[in-house]
């Protein structure tokens, strides 16, 4: 399926083969609608392109070159379609001018034979005596030659056109011709004129003004050749036709007030676009890595939507105003581009720091120095947050590697210090049940023991696994030493 911009390329090829001097209007709107296809698709493969650079952010360095490279390459340096339309321009405009030079020079022998057919009207119109008859005849016929010689340069239209109204009438009324011929003339020109008058009227209710325009001028064109009508009709017959073509000549020139007016509204908010974009520029350079790339890639995007919506602006405005557009969102992305490249290496860096860290973590995880290790260890996490974030899909696997070394040690460090302390804590009991088994000692240690115990509990968190499990092996020692201060306390009692 033909795009867009070939198929207008099909639509002026076919333009070509037909009356250069009549689709003018057609070619332009052709040229309009090509140029605009022309720079949209530009527009929508430089976003296509971006987006795909964005999608590939995370990945390698050599992948984010590429994808720039990309970038830079979607705009071609030659358009072939554009050559080719390029080329079917020139070639009409070489027909037009070819024609244009051949109706120059028809229209000079048209002139020359329309001035030595005038010179004879002159003539017959200034006869002082004439044969009427043979001199009505005569002037027929030289009417019928005049509508049969084509146009003459424009310059000289309204002045030959003068000149013949003014030997036709100047005939009549000198020679008196018969008045029932005079009277036929006159009807068959008041006819054709009223037809005229009828068709002008009808041109208001056409909705193509543009149309209706050239209609009007055909009709005054044919207006012109026609004789007149009776004197005490003309006035009145004029009058009407005017009134049309001046109501037909108001509208047109509504119309392209209108349209005008709104290319100026079009301007006003392409520019409007323009002055967010400069501030959305001047925010990137002023905050530079603090900005919300994506938040304002999506208003530009959304800027750029807006601008397709809108119009054509005044001519004289239309091509400075989308360069300095187009200037800035380049601007825009370029600068979100570099910010990305320069993003990588810095996750990069990251990842190859905490990769580092994860692997001393691991070394560290099954060691029973248990101090130095648990300082050792201490100053890796301490060093893990003054590291900054790295791509997100290594994120959730590093940090899971090296809170797993780090649990590991602090598990088998708090195991031991619970071995050793039940040690400490049977010992205790065995050298008060030796010294005489002191209840009321052994009563107060426990008691003491439950205290510290219940504070400790305080300080872990249930937001982890890890901690969980250490919150529940605590609750089962203050159970336990509970259950142990019960037993003594029956036992006080009971030896009471």
């Amino acid at each position: 399926m033909a795009s867009a911009r070939e198929q207008l390329i099909e639509d002026l090829k076919a333009l070509l083969r037909e009356d250069v001097t009549a689709v003018k209007d057609q070619v332009e709107h052709i040229k309009t609608q090509f140029y605009r296809e022309y720079h949209e698709e530009i527009e929508a493969a430089q976003q296509s392109v971006q987006k795909a650079a964005d999608a590939l952010s995370d990945t390698a360095d050599a992948v984010a070159e590429k994808a720039q490279s990309a970038v830079e390459a979607a705009q071609p340096a030659v358009d072939a379609l554009e050559e080719q339309f390029k080329q079917l321009l020139s070639e009409y405009k070489a027909k037009r001018a070819e024609v244009a030079a051949q109706q120059a020079k028809e229209q000079a022998e048209n002139l020359k034979k329309k001035q030595a057919l005038l010179d004879v009207m002159k003539t017959l119109a200034e006869a002082e005596t004439a044969d009427v008859m043979d001199n009505v005849q005569r002037m027929r016929e030289l009417q019928a030659e005049w509508k049969n010689i084509g146009p003459v340069p424009a310059d000289k239209v309204q002045e030959t056109r003068k000149a013949y109204q003014q030997y036709q009438e100047q005939f009549y009324d000198l020679v008196k011709i018969n008045i029932e011929l005079r009277d036929l003339d006159f009807k068959k020109n008041l006819e054709m004129k009223t037809l005229l008058c009828e068709a002008a009227e009808r041109l208001l209710q056409n909705e193509n003004i543009v149309e209706a325009s050239r209609s009007l001028q055909q009709l005054h064109d044919e207006w012109a050749e026609i004789g007149p009508v009776a004197r005490e009709l003309r006035e009145d017959l004029w009058n009407r036709f005017k009134a049309a073509s001046t109501a037909v000549n108001k509208k047109h020139q509504e119309y392209f007030d209108n349209l005008h007016a709104k290319e100026k509204e079009n301007l006003e908010a392409k520019q409007a676009i323009i002055e967010q974009l400069k501030e959305i520029v001047a925010g990137i350079k002023e905050e530079g890595a603090k900005i919300e790339w994506e938040k304002q890639a999506a208003k530009v995007q959304e800027l750029q939507e807006e601008w397709r919506k809108i119009g054509f602006a005044p001519k004289k405005f239309n091509q400075s105003v989308y360069a300095e557009y187009r200037a800035l969102c380049d601007e825009f992305f370029h600068a979100k581009t570099e910010y990305y490249k320069g993003l990588r290496n810095v996750l990069g860096e990251n990842l190859n720091k905490k990769r580092s860290l994860v692997e001393r973590a691991q070394e560290l995880a099954e060691s029973q120095d248990w101090n130095a290790t648990a300082e050792a260890i201490r100053a890796l996490q301490i060093e893990w947050k003054t590291i900054g974030p790295v791509a997100r899909k290594y994120s959730d696997e590093l940090w899971k590697q090296f809170t797993t070394a780090c649990d590991t040690f602090f598990n088998a460090k708090r195991e031991a210090a619970k071995e050793s302390r039940e040690e400490n804590r049977k010992q205790r009991v065995a050298r008060a049940a030796k010294s005489g088994e002191n209840l009321y000692r052994v009563r107060e240690n426990l008691r003491q023991e439950i205290k510290v115990a219940e504070n400790n509990i305080l300080f872990f968190s249930g937001k982890s696994k890890t901690a969980n499990k250490l919150v529940d092996d605590m609750q089962k020692k203050i159970d336990a030493l509970k259950k142990q201060l019960a037993e003594v306390e029956e036992k006080m009692k009971s030896e009471e």
